[in-house]
């Protein structure tokens, strides 16, 4: 592997800015100044960015705030996904555990682990999802104890699960679910009578979206994030 693509893949620099840094001195494969981007990495090299050892890790596991316009897919030919913000080789090795409509903004998370992304996906496993939900209508106190005890949805047969609601406003209200289904909140807030304007996932099980990553943003999620979601 190229040194450049070996830099991007273990820290949360671009191929680009890696090239940067190795240009720029920054860089030490066994201990020793490397300038040369395109120099080969083997599996015993010993490679530091800033005196601090980096390594490619087993699997990927990323967080991401999502911004709205983009789709939650790999390759789209018309549309921006969230895989296209991330650097080009991050993005080869990665898929989406848990999908944001286009419109939808917040916490998206990306792995290269198949089975840790079923753990979050899967029914079965009742991981919760909390979003932030404004609204176009005041929700009154029935419509509250309807979602708490579960909707019926426009052309299902079985009620959602119970939902866990945090009202901060008339108009404004963290809701948690611990299903899937397709445009659940929106759906959920239909079948109460009212509509969502914007949606904003915060959390999924015990993982929060980073405070500091602007829309657009990724990082790597710490060992004891991933650990935390694995439950």
């Amino acid at each position: 592997m190229r040194l450049d693509q070996f830099v991007a893949n273990s820290t949360t620099l671009s191929r680009k800015d890696a090239k940067r840094a190795i240009a720029a001195g920054r860089v030490r494969i066994n201990d020793k100044p490397c300038k040369q981007a395109r120099q080969h990495i083997s599996a015993h090299d010993s490679v530091q960015l800033d005196h601090q050892p980096v390594a490619i890790p087993e699997e990927l596991y990323l967080m991401m705030h999502k911004p709205a316009g983009v789709i939650s897919a790999t390759t789209d030919s018309n549309q921006a996904t969230a895989l296209d913000l991330l650097p080009g080789e991050l993005a080869a090795q990665v898929h989406i555990a848990g999908r944001l409509d286009k419109d939808t903004t917040g916490l998206l998370l990306l792995t290269s682990d198949g089975q840790w992304s079923h753990q979050i996906t899967s029914p079965r496993r009742d991981c919760p999802k909390t979003y932030r939900v404004s609204l176009a209508e005041p929700l009154g106190e029935s419509a509250r104890k309807q979602l708490e005890e579960g909707v019926l949805l426009k052309g299902e047969d079985t009620p959602t699960k119970p939902a866990s609601v945090v009202q901060h406003a008339d108009t404004l209200l963290d809701l948690t679910i611990h299903e899937g289904r397709y445009h659940q909140v929106k759906r959920m807030l239909a079948a109460v009578g009212n509509r969502v304007t914007a949606l904003h996932r915060q959390q999924i099980g015990p993982v929060t979206l980073d405070d500091d990553l602007a829309p657009g943003e990724f990082r790597f999620l710490t060992d004891d994030e991933v650990q935390a979601l694995k439950g």
